[in-house]
């Protein structure tokens, strides 16, 4: 998933999926809590990355699954976008972000990211430099 997409929340806490998401996304799929370089934004995954998250957490040894990782998937909501492609987010995930009601929705490789619009904004600003894009071209083998 790639590029950026501006949204609102309607009035019952529902975004639209943008077009170009659909098809990655499929017919269901996960959002739960998540962080980028200190930010606080929601993680969207697909119902097939979700089955590897949670094969890889149920394999785990009981002293290996801490309360940070059990909060991603208490917190998680399963979502099944309506006839318009609209989906629900819990206030709970609302309120960890942030989200107000500006939003963007990003590609991040094979997950999506779902950002207040503000906290998105500032989040660019930190991290729109030559030397930081340099550092993460080095990091991906560019």
């Amino acid at each position: 998933m790639i590029g950026k997409y501006q949204a609102k929340l309607d009035d019952k806490n529902r975004l639209f999926v943008p077009a170009k998401l659909r098809q990655e996304l499929g017919s269901d799929f996960y959002v739960t809590l998540g962080v980028n370089c200190g930010h606080r934004c929601l993680t969207v995954y697909t119902a097939a990355d979700w089955q590897v998250l949670s094969d890889n957490y149920n394999s785990l040894p009981i002293s290996q699954k801490g309360a940070a990782t059990s909060l991603i998937f208490m917190n998680a909501a399963q979502c099944e976008p309506d006839k318009q492609y609209r989906f629900g987010l819990t206030q709970f995930l609302l309120d960890y972000a942030g989200i107000q009601k500006e939003v963007m929705i990003v590609g991040r490789a094979g997950q999506a990211e779902i950002w207040d619009s503000e906290e998105f904004a500032a989040f660019e600003r930190e991290n729109l430099t030559p030397d930081k894009l340099l550092a993460s071209l080095e990091a991906i083998g560019l």
